[in-house]
């Protein structure tokens, strides 16, 4: 099934509980989106044994600073920090704390950016969440930070479609992330049933699709990461680029005037899972503000039938593309409750 763009832009976003009588008929539906997902993205390959190596350490204030790299699908390597708090946790919660996926956003910096104090303010919840008790990974996506390809710049995914010419970059980022779920469910000082997932902008939307791919995350936060082809200035941000090029097909079907799903049928892969969202209504990357409040409410609806409408929370602002410091007090707050316990 594909959708008219032109008809997108005129009447809005598809509604997802439409022809949706029942429990049943809806995991037909979610079904049927997966599939095509998974088909778009060149699907998700098997994990791998889990494998990492230890960089370095670095003693802060509040917590230990780990930088490793673990191993990934067709033997590729992330590198990563991981920031271990060193509050003890409650013997109420078995010694444990709950972790969480940092994923960071287009920045050169990867990981640095948000889990070091020299990274741009209003972008540091890695190194916030850490501080406030959880255990943080937050590992590069290709073509940032340590990962860059050789001779190219950050961000230029030439090198990989040139090696995978079948997958994309938006499978592989889910990936990689999947293993970063396994490293962190491996630690004894990690609760593996608290496991979240957070990002701002490309960090936001991999949490989204991280949660859709993987059951173990069991809270997410996307700051200024959620966007609907409906009223986008320019969809092929998600198709062929010289730059980032994120699904290469999406591309061929734009130039027919059709997409194959709107991006709240991908989010809803995760619903019942916890999921705050921000948007900015002054956001220059993501201007199509109300489509994407429109988009939200229609799946805070699939919450509401799913019987967790209390599970989703979704804001907007008069901001730009920015995490400002209120909303990620109120995004914390929103992890908090879903995984950490009152004892710790």
């Amino acid at each position: 099934m594909s959708y008219s763009l032109e008809r997108l832009n005129r009447e809005g976003v598809p509604k997802l509980l439409d022809g949706i009588a029942d429990a049943t008929a809806w995991e037909a539906k979610r079904s049927a989106i997966e599939e095509r997902w998974l088909a778009f993205i060149g699907g998700l390959p098997e994990r791998v044994p889990l494998r990492y190596d230890v960089l370095a350490e670095t003693e802060e204030e509040r917590h230990t600073r780990i930088h490793l790299r673990y191993d990934s699908v067709d033997g590729d390597l992330v590198t990563a920090y991981l920031l271990v708090p060193k509050r003890k946790p409650s013997a109420s919660s078995g010694g444990r704390l709950p972790a969480i996926m940092a994923l960071h956003q287009t920045a050169n910096e990867g990981k640095a950016e948000i889990c070091l104090p020299t990274g741009t303010a209003n972008r540091r919840y890695g190194l916030e969440l850490a501080d406030r008790g959880y255990v943080v990974l937050a590992p590069d996506t290709i073509t940032a930070g340590e990962r860059v390809y050789e001779g190219a710049a950050p961000f230029r995914t030439a090198p990989f479609y040139e090696r995978y010419p079948a997958w994309t970059a938006v499978g592989k980022m889910i990936a990689d992330h999947r293993q970063g779920v396994d490293l962190l469910a491996s630690l004894d000082c990690v609760d593996a049933d608290r496991i979240g997932a957070i990002g701002h902008s490309l960090g936001g939307y991999n949490a989204i699709f991280l949660a859709g791919a993987d059951e173990r995350i069991r809270a997410v936060v996307s700051s200024c990461g959620f966007a609907t082809f409906a009223g986008d200035p320019n969809p092929n941000r998600w198709g062929r680029r010289d730059w980032f090029s994120h699904i290469p097909a999406l591309t061929d079907e734009l130039e027919r005037g059709t997409v194959p799903f709107e991006w709240h049928e991908i989010a809803a892969l995760a619903a019942p899972t916890p999921l705050f969202n921000w948007s900015g209504q002054a956001d220059a990357i993501f201007p199509h503000w109300e489509p994407i409040a429109e988009a939200m409410r229609d799946l805070h609806g699939l919450y509401a039938r799913l019987g967790a409408p209390e599970r989703m929370l979704s804001l907007d602002g008069t901001s730009g593309h920015d995490f400002p410091g209120p909303v990620r007090a109120a995004a914390y707050d929103f992890l908090d409750r879903w995984l950490a316990r009152e004892e710790d």
